[in-house]
């Protein structure tokens, strides 16, 4: 039996429109434990073929059990499409029982008068929804869904490691598969799931064993970097005679350039000790051209800003780094 607190996460948990949500809990590590599985049984072929340079030359390079009156080829009919066939069948199958065990999330029509609360965006959106917390809704809304796309589409031109293609290998693609685990796993799916199960009415944080409380009023106070350095412009406007009221503002902008800076300095220096850190990244390093590395340096840098900017906000309270006439990150 659940607990009055516990009722709360099981009505979230049950809703039709979340059932994807919680499909996916299980699927997503369902298919990972399977992915590394078939990565490791590679790797251990892969080391046993490489310490023995006579079996490697004989040897049955899959893993999969062979047996000799197979063909050689594996041709697409029938077994491609046999496969395939079975699984769009068993696919219908599931999308029919669905559609007839729950209804559709439908609910009254709108009115402008009584809203949602909380008012949450389809699953799907739900990670840029939870990021409009931490940055401008101009970055949240389009610069970084801007920069995931982009980042998606030139991965294949700056991933110069020819290794792990068309077979599951954890050895030989340990950078790539980290990146996707911390990336898409680790701030997407996790975004995701906090958006569905943590936020509650106003979109404030609640524990999976608190009650979605409407009247709940949280005192938590939000600051500047600068607000807590104490950055109020005396010395922009001593130095340069400006009014107080703009020099505070210049002087909020001048210092936030500063902990940029230093951020971008220190996850450069994380992420050059990482793809040197063997010898076979350092091969796959000095494979890469300039504009190869500039590009995968930018773009690791900026996904490293998104859980340092959520650490900042939940932990220590920090709204903006760095605070400017036009704009705040």
């Amino acid at each position: 039996m659940f607990g009055h607190d516990w009722h709360q996460l099981w009505e979230v948990a049950s809703a039709a429109d979340n059932v994807p949500i919680v499909a996916l809990l299980f699927l997503v590590p369902f298919y990972m434990w399977y992915a590394f599985r078939q990565a490791a049984a590679n790797d251990r072929l892969i080391d046993s073929l490489a310490a023995d340079p006579v079996a490697a030359k004989s040897k049955y390079r899959k893993t999969q059990p062979w047996h000799p009156k197979w063909d050689r080829e594996v041709h697409t009919w029938p077994y491609l499409m046999r496969m395939e066939f079975l699984v769009a069948l068993i696919i219908t199958i599931i999308l029919m029982v669905w559609s007839l065990t729950l209804n559709a999330p439908l609910e009254e029509p709108s009115n402008p008068n009584v809203t949602m609360n909380p008012a949450k965006a389809p699953w799907y959106f739900l990670g840029l929804q939870e990021m409009l917390v931490y940055f401008d809704p101009w970055i949240a809304g389009v610069v970084m869904p801007t920069l995931i796309i982009v980042g998606l589409m030139v991965v294949p031109y700056i991933d110069a490691n020819p290794l792990g293609n068309g077979y599951y290998t954890y050895k030989q693609r340990k950078y790539a598969i980290w990146t996707f685990l911390v990336g898409f796993i680790g701030l997407w799916v996790s975004m995701i799931t906090i958006g569905t199960f943590i936020r509650g009415p106003g979109w404030m944080w609640f524990w999976p064993s608190m009650t979605w409380d409407a009247e709940r009023i949280e005192y938590t106070v939000n600051r500047n970097l600068d607000q807590i350095f104490g950055i109020n412009g005396s010395w922009f406007h001593a130095l340069f005679h400006v009014p107080q009221d703009q020099a505070a503002i210049w002087a909020r902008a001048v210092f936030g350039i500063f902990p940029l800076i230093i951020f971008f300095l220190v996850a450069a220096c994380l992420v050059h000790k990482i793809c040197v850190s063997s010898e076979f990244s350092r091969r796959i390093y000095q494979r890469m051209s300039l504009i190869q590395l500039v590009t995968m340096y930018v773009l690791l840098i900026l996904m490293l800003s998104l859980p340092v900017k959520m650490l900042a906000r939940l932990v220590f309270n920090i709204k903006y780094v760095w605070v400017t006439p036009w704009f705040s990150v």
